[in-house]
């Protein structure tokens, strides 16, 4: 019931596009846009090609959108996340403050598949790593695990030492005293790490809202 109140309101936000041309990707665009196509065929053997476009800088505004292209023209638009209806099904498109965390077609029976990523885009780029050396993307994507699971660590401790100082805690609990004291170097080298490994699951559009909310 929740999920699909939200596909409604996601839905009510789209705005018809205007007609302008889809401009191929750049390579100085690599962490700044996004861009996913979907091709599907209708009953008569028709092929449509839809393309998902995210700037992740935002628009003048701020405003991050996603824009729909439909064989090449802009035939849509939303803020994020987005649902955007197309045959059988609808694009849904959100994003995390480092890159996509989905962009997949939901059909109307509800099976979901990821959009394709530009090759040329940096989702792209780490698609290509997953298909053409999958023990290295296996153990890339272990590693951004495992510096997140550290991120979430870490930063339970930090919360915790001041919670516990608050007096109806302190008195019927007690303080809890950090066992961890790492130096500002380590701490530095670990918070970038977990941004870095959040980006690399952005690029895949893996999410998990503890994981990676930690790490952004």
């Amino acid at each position: 019931m929740l999920e699909e109140w939200r596909r409604d309101r996601a839905a009510r936000r789209v705005k018809s596009g205007d007609g302008r041309p889809l401009k191929p990707f750049r390579w100085w665009q690599q962490f700044s846009r996004a861009l996913c196509y979907l091709t599907l065929d209708d009953r008569d053997g028709r092929r449509t090609v839809y393309a998902v476009e995210v700037r992740h800088m935002g628009d003048s505004n701020g405003e991050v959108k996603a824009h729909l292209f439909r064989d090449g023209r802009h035939h849509a638009v939303s803020k994020v996340p987005a649902a955007f209806p197309v045959d059988g099904g609808t694009i849904e498109v959100a994003t995390s403050q480092v890159g996509l965390k989905r962009c997949h077609y939901v059909t109307a029976a509800g099976a979901e598949h990821q959009l394709v990523p530009d090759p040329k885009s940096a989702e792209g780029r780490r698609a290509s790593l997953e298909r053409d050396h999958p023990v290295m993307s296996r153990a890339v994507g272990f590693l951004s695990v495992v510096l997140l699971v550290i991120g979430v660590i870490l930063l339970v401790i930090q919360i915790a030492e001041p919670i516990s100082r608050v007096p109806p805690i302190a008195e019927n609990i007690g303080i809890f005293e950090s066992p961890l004291h790492l130096p500002m170097w380590l701490n530095i080298a670990l918070t970038l790490g977990a941004a870095l490994a959040s980006t690399e699951r952005a690029l895949r559009m893996r999410y998990h809202w503890l994981l990676d909310a930690a790490g952004n």
